[in-house]
């Protein structure tokens, strides 16, 4: 486990990387709106707003597995239990995160 320092400085990194990165996921939300299929696939197939997609789901998803992290330190107090949680907690955050890449890039 890493030091508190560490945690509260990535969890504030990754919220101002997360300012910039969202304009991605609002252009995204804002044609799955108003844009046809075509226009979709077309956008989707761009490399930088799959950059752009993909990066905003690597920083949301490790931004969530920290702030669950805390909070699991903070409040399971057992030492065993705590070090499954937070593994659970990161495998998942970490599954979740590779399988939206590949169905954003192959789907």
């Amino acid at each position: 486990m890493k030091s508190g320092a560490h945690h509260w400085s990535m969890q504030r990194f990754t919220a101002i990387l997360l300012i910039p990165l969202s304009y991605w996921l609002l252009a995204f939300l804002q044609l799955c709106l108003h844009a046809n299929y075509f226009e979709m696939t077309e956008w989707l197939a761009s490399p930088i707003n799959q950059i752009g997609l993909s990066a905003w789901l690597l920083v949301v998803f490790y931004h969530a597995a920290i702030g669950l992290q805390v909070v699991l330190e903070d409040y399971v107090s057992h030492r065993g239990k705590q070090f499954i949680a937070i593994w659970i907690s990161n495998s998942l955050f970490a599954g979740l995160a590779i399988s939206s890449i590949i169905l954003l890039l192959h789907g």
